[in-house]
Order: structure tokens, then sequence, then C-alpha cells
């Protein structure tokens, strides 16, 4: 069993920086991954960016190429989101995700991922 704690999120201005993190209690497989959902209010659950376990190859949703970057840290079993230029569409509530057995075309499927944590709020003023 997988238990996911996120932390980082807060309030900050347009154009301004948050960076958000994801520690990962009892262990991943090497063929895991372990990503970033949001939802916003009234909008349905987005994917936003995952990253492999094992090889650290990367995948973002194309509205946060560029000003987002995952990273992982297998030594201490966490995960982080470093998000840049940040709109006020960014506003969200992130959700940070793990699974084992994503292919190509699951990988940005909730429904792939069987562990989530609790969330942590974003909120991008103008």
């Amino acid at each position: 069993q997988v238990q996911l704690v996120e932390s980082g999120g807060g309030l900050v201005q347009a154009g301004g920086s948050l960076r958000l993190s994801c520690a990962a209690s009892g262990g991943l497989s090497n063929s895991g991954a372990m990503g970033w959902f949001r939802q916003a209010p009234g909008k349905e659950r987005e994917f936003v960016a995952t990253i492999r376990w094992n090889s650290g190859h990367t995948y973002y949703v194309d509205s946060v190429k560029g000003r987002f970057t995952i990273s992982r840290d297998k030594a201490k079993n966490t995960a982080s989101l470093q998000m840049n230029s940040l709109n006020v569409e960014d506003t969200a509530v992130y959700y940070c995700v793990a699974g084992t057995g994503l292919i190509l075309s699951n990988l940005r499927t909730g429904a792939a991922y069987a562990y989530w944590g609790q969330g942590t709020q974003v909120t991008v003023s103008s």
C-alpha cells in the first residue's frame, strides 16, 4: 500500500512560481510512475504531468509544457512539480498520484493510478 502526502500549495500572483512536493510511503515499484492531476472548480479533473519512476521519462499536458517541471528523488521516495509562470488558469486543487503498469495509452488517465494524495490548493491571483 502506497500513501502519498502533498505539500507546497498556496497563493501566488500571476507570473510567480510554486513548488509542490509529494512524499510516498510504502515504496514504489520500479515499473511505476508518479504524477500530478488537478481539478478546478466546475471543471473536470485534468492530467498535468507524470514521471516514470525508473527511467525518469516525463510527460506533460500541453498547457504546462515549458512552465512546469516534474522530477523525482528515488532515494527519498519523493516527486516534485516546479511550477513557473503561473497564470489564473492554473488555479486548482493539485493531486499527487502513483501507479504501476502505466503505458503511453493510459498514463494521462486518472483511473490508471491506484494511489492518490489528499490534494493541495494552488491559487493564482491576477
